[in-house]
């Protein structure tokens, strides 16, 4: 008799991405990118949608992913993966926003997280858990699908109309937050 090992919804995770990261591992996001991704990796694609089941699985129900409060409930987060030459060197991480009855007043009723800056870029991956719900990108609010800040690009987080799920790949793992707001004092 066999023994046979259970592996975990966190680990499938990350087995499905290696090959996304190896074909992208080379991209420099932008906007072609950006574009690129939403053709080639569509909300209709198969590797969409495996990708939502399992992080959906993680932070709504395991609680494996996006499981550090950042701001309460609201706005969660956590590093699922350093770099490793397994991810060709890119971070794996996700974030969980909730727009709703946050307080911030800002337009369109949207929720800010911390403002921070890619230094390599960043491809990050959106799910909309609510209809209606998304998180702004470069071009544009992203209602499921892609966004690909560029390197050196700097912003708020911000989802509005509900909560969204993004999984983001960062190029060497390099995220700033030591940056300075335009609108700080």
């Amino acid at each position: 008799m066999e023994a046979t090992v259970a592996v975990s919804h966190k680990d499938q995770l990350v087995a499905h991405i290696i090959p996304f990261l190896e074909e992208v591992k080379d991209l420099t996001t932008g906007t072609d990118v950006e574009r690129w991704l939403n053709e080639k990796y569509s909300v209709d694609s198969d590797f969409y949608r495996e990708t939502a089941r399992l992080i959906k699985l993680g932070v709504l129900e395991e609680g494996w992913a996006a499981n550090v409060e950042i701001a309460g409930r609201r706005y969660r987060r956590a590093r699922l993966v350093d770099p490793s030459e397994e991810t060709f060197g890119f971070s794996i991480t996700t974030v969980y926003m909730d727009s709703t009855e946050n307080t911030q007043s800002n337009p369109e009723q949207s929720f800010r997280g911390d403002y921070h800056s890619h230094p390599y870029g960043e491809f990050n991956m959106v799910f909309s858990l609510n209809d209606g719900a998304a998180l702004a990108g470069p071009n544009g609010w992203c209602y499921g699908g892609w966004t690909a800040p560029a390197p050196g690009s700097h912003h708020y987080p911000e989802a509005k109309g509900g909560a969204v799920i993004a999984l983001f790949f960062l190029p060497a793992g390099r995220i700033a937050y030591n940056v300075k707001a335009p609108d700080a004092q």
